[in-house]
């Protein structure tokens, strides 16, 4: 089988992976664009409790994100993966239920337990091999992003027929439907990745924590998802102001999401052309305030909502795709899995507190003080930019190096780091592999290849 493209196993893997992802992720975005309206509905509404229940899922997802990963390495991907959607499944029947906003939102904090994301990345990369991991996690990825376009339609149609309750048992449905792919579609194999490409490492978190870019992007991260969720408290109700109803809000979205993409993919192919991948991130920075500032500032008519949409979903998006390409090049060799893993915590916490924290500035300050909280976040991220470097070319490697004697592994090692391109070599004792952080412009692959072969032990 071809080393340059995907085999039979590895497209029904990541067919079934990324709708299993997908279908976790529609669940919970589907209420973003509804909640706001059909919440004042319960009996103990009010703006911050509004708020809290939108970004409830980020905390509990936040506190089990690099548990629950852990804990797929000990029981298997497979139980773990169905766990969580088990209780997925269960906070949607909560929700569902709840004749109060505070069960809805005590339904959305069990949704958030269900923190699976990990352990489907994992389970992703040992179905893969390492040559064409990076095509599978792109498939995964992509259906992420089609989740929330998909929720931005179909929540406010779902909810024109169904009502807030109903999304939650549609929710419900498809939790059940993201066990049955995953049992029926993909294939049973043995564990055979990197792990520490894929999974966090306990003793790796606090070095990490003190990695001044990583920082960065786990405060970027953490503030997009804030602002992100923050704009959402108040922008369905911004919609009905415009005179746009509740049902014809998906006809809204659609067509201002694409022009956004439309205005991404320009920006992406740019600055994959140029070095200064910094300034295109800035630029994507100043859209997301340009947003911001349109919809909170200037009012609710429907042009300036169309404008404030497309400006703020394109630099949106183009950071969205950004920050984890930005990740996987500055994280050390061999620590992916556990930087991985801190970043989606933030992203998540971010969620949270974007969600409680800007219920309680609506109720408080009004739309004016909300925007006013997301462009402060938005003018910090803007100010930690200016100590951000741009990240070389680079991608990780993992050799695995379990059939050789211990000093045929040092040895080597020591060899691999005098190879062209080679910029960091980094054994890990606990997998018995080589982490190599490589500059894609100038690797050697084949002096390793025959670096490995000189090493075999002779038969």
């Amino acid at each position: 089988m071809s080393q340059q493209t995907l085999n039979q196993t590895e497209k029904r893997a990541a067919v079934a992976l990324a709708s299993v992802f997908g279908i976790r992720m529609l669940g919970l975005f589907l209420i973003m664009p509804v909640l706001a309206i059909y919440a004042r509905d319960y009996p103990d509404y009010s703006a911050f409790l509004m708020g809290a229940t939108l970004g409830a899922y980020g905390l509990t997802q936040a506190l089990l994100q690099i548990p629950m990963g852990m804990l797929s390495d000990r029981w298997g991907r497979r139980p773990v993966i169905i766990l969580g959607l088990l209780v997925f499944i269960l906070g949607s029947v909560v929700a569902a239920q709840a004749d109060s906003l505070l069960g809805v939102a005590i339904g959305r904090a069990i949704q958030g337990l269900g923190a699976v994301a990990a352990a489907i990345l994992a389970l992703a990369a040992d179905v893969s091999r390492e040559q064409q991991r990076t095509k599978v996690m792109a498939i995964i990825g992509m259906c992420i992003g089609l989740a929330f376009a998909v929720a931005m339609v179909a929540g406010p149609l779902l909810g024109s027929w169904l009502g807030l309750a109903g999304i939650f048992w549609f929710t419900a449905a498809t939790g059940v439907l993201g066990i049955v792919v995953l049992v029926a579609s993909v294939p049973q194999v043995q564990t055979q990745t990197a792990r520490r490409d894929a999974l966090p490492v306990a003793s790796e978190l606090r070095s990490l924590l003190k990695h001044g870019q990583l920082w960065q992007l786990n405060v970027g991260v953490f503030v997009l998802h804030a602002v992100l969720t923050a704009w959402f408290i108040t922008l369905p109700t911004q919609l009905q102001q415009a005179g746009f109803e509740p049902a014809t809000h998906a006809w809204f979205y659609l067509p201002t999401l694409v022009a956004s993409i439309a205005v991404m993919v320009p920006m992406i192919i740019r600055s994959s052309r140029t070095d200064n991948q910094v300034f295109w991130f800035r630029l994507a920075l100043l859209m997301l305030c340009i947003g911001v500032a349109l919809a909170d500032m200037l009012g609710a008519s429907a042009v300036v909502l169309v404008a404030a949409l497309v400006i703020f979903f394109a630099g949106f998006n183009y950071l969205e795709a950004s920050l984890p390409s930005f990740l996987t090049r500055i994280a050390p060799a061999g620590s992916k899995g556990s930087a991985s893993g801190l970043y989606a915590t933030s992203q998540f916490l971010g969620a949270f507190i974007g969600g409680s924290t800007g219920g309680w500035v609506l109720q408080t300050y009004q739309s004016t003080g909300l925007g006013i909280l997301s462009l402060t976040l938005l003018g910090c991220w803007l100010v930690l930019t200016l100590w951000m470097k741009n990240p070389k070319a680079v991608t990780n490697v993992a050799l695995n190096l379990g059939h050789l004697a211990e000093t045929q592994r040092s040895e080597l090692n020591q060899r691999l780091l005098q190879v062209t391109g080679v910029e960091e070599v980094r054994y890990a004792p606990d997998d018995q592999i080589s982490y190599l952080k490589v500059d894609k412009k100038q690797y050697d692959e084949e002096t390793v290849q025959g670096l490995l072969q000189a090493h075999e032990p002779a038969k």
